[in-house]
């Protein structure tokens, strides 16, 4: 897998470090931290990333609106959900909202890894 540019966007600081020590563990750079929705778009503005995982539930806006809002900037980058709902409704929200994949909390090496490699596997449109 190439190396990747990405940015982690979880409220809560713990998530934000497992996930950053499983990525530079893997040789992905996280360019950035955010610990909102309104952070994480300002943030993508900024770094334009190449990935960037974002929590469902987070303060100012959930990760759902700022799937969105980083969607419409149309930048060439990729979504990733990340949130302890797993239940279908929210799972299927986040894909609509632009996501390509979606990973569960708590989070371990091998679902971090496998929700990334899928991004590069070409569309099925």
């Amino acid at each position: 897998m190439a190396a990747k540019r990405i940015l982690i966007a979880d409220d809560v600081a713990f998530f934000r470090h497992t996930l950053k020590d499983i990525l530079a563990g893997e040789g992905f750079e996280v360019v950035a931290e955010a610990s909102n929705g309104a952070e994480a778009v300002e943030m993508t503005k900024t770094h334009a990333p190449d990935i960037v995982l974002l929590d469902v539930v987070m303060p100012e806006k959930n990760g759902l609106e700022a799937a969105r809002e980083i969607i419409r900037l149309q930048l060439p980058l990729k979504i990733v959900m990340c949130s302890s709902l797993g239940y279908e409704p929210i799972v299927k929200e986040a894909l609509k909202a632009g996501a390509s994949a979606y990973i569960l909390k708590p989070f371990d090496r091998v679902s971090v890894l496998e929700a990334l490699s899928s991004l590069e596997k070409p569309d099925a449109e």
